[in-house]
């Protein structure tokens, strides 16, 4: 009975979305929902500049009638992925003449994150812009960008361009997307992901005990369970509340979001261990992309694929800006990167974690684990990173 009751409410409340999106749709501009409940508004950040776009427009590309998709975004207006998303809608536009009429719709306006993925699985939003971690209830495999010192410190965007471009892990990862329904176009360099807390984390050992929030993914609880801490998955939208009560000591976001997002305003300690880069996926509903003349396709993976180094470069510089923005109000933070010995700690330790993925990596995980190392190598050697 408990189950039968709990499927009927994800059931309607899957309904309730669906109706939502139909009357978005209709309204045109109308207003979007409320930002998620916290003591302060986000406040946007102010971009570096505006993103430049990563390729020429092809042009000549017809559709028979208009299309008019909708794009979920896990991030708020003004954040990368919105930003990017945007910046895609408005070069699909060019090149069809209005024709392919993309509608991007930020976070919160269409559910959570978890809400927003398995709409683009059911086809009631054509794209989402999700992550590795969220991604990972439906596709498993996705898990494999969540473990820790995978890519090199420097360099990364173009590490990352070069494993999309030339390797095989994304066509590993594309039958993995497609058993569930989905199409991952690219992958996206969103920054390191940062630690904050309310205490100094200086080695490993400050790990042990820290309540820190997590993403929805099973491996990352794993991966910080190796260095000690609790991590403590949670909603985007509930983690100011969890840190300003106390419930979590600290949380794992790229520097952006610690930004938008008002984190800063609660956590005295941001620490970097560069073990995970914040990884983006675009990603298309398979039936929708399928039904697409081949040439549309291919501009759609063209367009993600050649925005890859533009993005990580313009990641880059947002995240100077947004730490120095931080500084500056709040003086008080302390901001810390761990390398040397003290990094070499943290890499011993997440070790072990790659055989733990092999356990709930999903059908391909040794396919899809062997693939990107081997990528990464490949993409290291050519690029002549150490």
């Amino acid at each position: 009975m408990k189950k039968s009751t709990a499927t009927m409410k994800k059931l309607t409340v899957l309904l309730l979305l669906i109706a939502l999106v139909g009357t978005i749709a209709l309204a045109g501009c109308g207003s979007p929902a409320p930002a998620p409940a916290e003591p302060a508004e986000p406040a946007e950040p102010a971009a570096p500049s505006e993103p430049a776009e990563p390729g020429e427009a092809s042009g000549g590309l017809v559709l028979d009638r208009k299309l008019e998709p909708k794009f979920a975004s896990e991030e708020i207006e003004g954040d990368f992925m919105t930003v990017w998303a945007e910046h895609y809608a408005d070069h699909m536009r060019e090149v069809t003449d209005g024709m392919y009429d993309v509608t991007v719709y930020p976070y919160g306006t269409l559910g959570d994150t978890r809400d927003i993925n398995e709409l683009a699985q059911l086809g009631v939003v054509e794209y989402v812009f999700t992550d590795f971690a969220w991604i990972s209830a439906f596709v498993p495999e996705a898990q494999v960008l969540a473990l820790h010192y995978l890519w090199p410190d420097e360099r990364i965007g173009e590490a990352m361009d070069w494993v999309v471009r030339n390797g095989d892990f994304m066509d590993v990862l594309e039958e993995a997307f497609r058993r569930n329904g989905l199409v991952p176009l690219s992958l996206m360099y969103e920054g390191w992901q940062t630690i904050t807390s309310n205490r100094p984390i200086q080695n490993v050992d400050d790990m042990r005990g820290l309540k820190v929030r997590v993403m929805g993914s099973a491996l990352l609880v794993e991966d910080y369970l190796a260095y000690g801490a609790a991590p403590t998955p949670m909603n985007y939208g509930e983690i100011y509340g969890g840190l300003q009560t106390n419930l979590i000591d600290g949380q794992v976001n790229p520097i952006f979001a610690i930004r938008s997002m008002n984190f800063y305003e609660v956590q005295d300690y941001l620490t970097e261990i560069y073990a995970e880069p914040f990884t983006g996926i675009p990603t298309v509903n398979m039936q929708f992309f399928d039904s697409l003349p081949p040439e549309m396709q291919q501009e759609m993976r063209n367009w993600w694929i050649d925005a890859i180094i533009p993005a990580a470069e313009w990641i880059e510089a947002r995240h100077e800006e947004d730490l120095a923005a931080m500084m500056a109000e709040r003086p008080e933070i302390v901001y810390h990167e761990i390398r040397g010995e003290e990094q070499e700690a943290f890499r011993e330790l997440a070790m072990p974690v790659y055989d733990k993925f092999l356990e709930i990596g999903g059908p391909q995980a040794e396919e899809i684990l062997e693939a990107l190392l081997n990528d990464i190598e490949n993409a290291k050697a050519a690029l002549g990173i150490d």
